[in-house]
Formats: structure tokens, C-alpha cells, sequence
């Protein structure tokens, strides 16, 4: 349970080991990581949270969207997974800035953080640029239901960004995203809840706690000019204890384009 009274969606993703917990980014889901897990059965026990409003968690009534509260869903879900620490996190975007959240909250919790791309800024203005009014009105316009699963697949296999990541990740995004309805299938994350979080992404202060976290934290980059990838290498150098890792291939969609890669990653990091 997390505050505001949610009851977090956790997804056992398989595998056998210790404890990973797949943190997702803004608009997505938990399962959209099952392939990451698939790759890592062999070292890990996988689990993915939904943040509130994602996925199978509910967003709360009348809830103004605050990226602090998704830090509390990231900090339930960890406690649940490993209530004696020594956990591994994986964050994709959003996901990342919830995981180091948690971290500050919870000191013992997390062996191992790998944030990719995390949603930390260090000024009003940059904090801003993150979310250019496109971005904003594209979710905002997301179209909300489909006749049919195939038909929301179909769509999103041929538009940007998704028809740059692998077929899986698509299948499952549309698979676990949307629920059947009188029109055939809506999706869990309303667009409007997305565009919000978007919108409000620079307002938490996390970049003024990333000194007091002591977590190993493994920040990742990619190569395009947006902005978590401009900002990560400011975040690896104001945290304790980080390794910042350059992909300039990738972009901020990596770990959906090359799901192996990204597992991979988290292998070589957690050795």
C-alpha cells in the first residue's frame, strides 16, 4: 500500500534469483519489461511495478498529479519485494526518478540502482525544456480506445516512437495497457493523467537530494539531444556513488528498441 491509500500493482515477471524490481516510464506499464526479464530468468527474480495511473493501479480520485506520490509507489513496491533491502532497481525514465527517490527515503533498500535517463533536473527552466508543449499535447490527443487489441497494435507499430521498438514491447503495451470496453478496448492511462505527468515533470526537487544518496547508482545515457540524456551526466556527478555509462547510439526509448542490450546491461552491472 502506498500513500493516498493506493494499493500498488507488482507483477512477478518470472525468473529465479535475487530480487529486480522494473521500474516504468511515464505512460507505460509494467509488462512492457517482460522481455528484460525474459533475458534475465537466469539471474534474477523479476518484478514491475504500475505508478499510479499506469497499468493496473488506480489513480485516486480528484489526485492532482505529484511526482512525490510516485515516489512513495516506487518506495511501497520495494519495501513489499525486499522488506530487508539488498534489492536491485531498474528505472526507465520516470521510472529512474521514482527508484532514486526511494532510495533518499530509504537508505538500506536498494544494493543497486541503474536509471536510465532519470526525470532530474537542476533548474526551473531546464526542469521545463523537458517537456516541450508537443510532447504535452501528444498525449493529450493520444487516442484513448481501439475496435480492437490488433487494432491498437496495428496503429502503434506504424507510428513514432513505437514502431521503433521491438514487436513484443508493442504487443505487450497494448496487451496490459488497455481493458475491454463497449467500443472495443480503452487504455488505462488516460491521456490526459499522461500529459499531466509530462507536464509536471520538473516540478519535484529530487536534483537537490541526489547528494544525500548514498546507493550505488549506475545512470545511463543515450545519444539524442533531449533532455535526460543532456542532463544524466550532471546527475551521475552530484550523486555519491555512480558510474555514468554513454550509449550514443540509443535514444530515450533504448531499453524498448534493444530489450537484450538493456538486460545485458543490468547483468554486467550487477555482477
Amino acid at each position: 500500500m502506498s500513500s493516498d491509500q493506493v494499493s500498488v500493482a507488482i507483477h512477478e515477471l518470472g525468473g529465479a534469483g535475487p530480487p529486480l524490481l522494473l521500474a516504468h516510464a511515464t505512460g507505460f506499464h509494467g509488462y512492457c519489461y517482460l522481455p528484460i526479464a525474459d533475458e534475465l530468468s537466469d539471474r534474477f527474480t523479476s518484478f514491475a511495478l504500475d505508478y499510479r495511473g499506469h497499468g493496473d493501479t488506480p489513480r485516486p480520485d480528484d489526485w492532482a498529479v505529484d511526482w512525490a506520490r510516485y515516489g512513495d509507489d516506487a518506495l511501497a513496491s520495494a519495501r513489499a519485494i525486499a522488506p530487508d533491502g539488498g534489492l536491485i532497481g531498474f528505472g526507465h525514465s520516470m521510472g529512474a526518478t521514482g527508484l532514486l527517490m526511494a532510495a533518499h527515503r530509504d537508505p538500506d533498500l536498494f544494493d543497486l540502482i541503474i536509471a536510465f535517463e532519470p526525470i532530474v533536473f537542476p533548474t526551473v527552466a531546464e526542469r521545463s525544456s523537458e517537456n516541450p508543449s508537443a510532447m504535452i499535447e501528444g498525449a493529450r490527443r493520444r487516442r484513448p480506445s481501439f475496435e480492437s487489441f490488433e487494432a491498437a497494435v496495428e496503429n502503434y507499430s506504424t507510428k513514432p516512437p513505437m514502431k521503433m521498438f521491438a514487436p513484443d514491447i508493442v504487443r505487450l503495451y497494448v496487451g496490459h495497457g488497455f481493458r475491454p470496453a463497449p467500443e472495443g478496448v480503452r487504455i488505462k492511462c488516460a491521456p490526459e493523467h499522461e500529459a499531466r505527468t509530462f507536464e509536471t515533470g520538473g516540478s519535484h526537487a529530487t536534483w537537490d537530494l541526489l547528494p544525500e544518496i548514498d546507493t550505488r547508482v549506475v545512470v545511463v545515457a543515450g545519444g539524442d539531444q533531449m533532455a535526460p540524456a543532456q542532463v544524466a551526466p550532471q546527475v551521475a556527478d552530484r550523486l555519491a556513488n555512480s558510474l555514468l555509462i554513454e550509449q550514443p547510439d540509443s535514444n530515450h526509448f533504448g531499453p524498448f528498441i534493444d530489450p537484450s542490450g538493456t538486460a545485458d546491461l543490468i547483468a554486467d552491472m550487477a555482477t
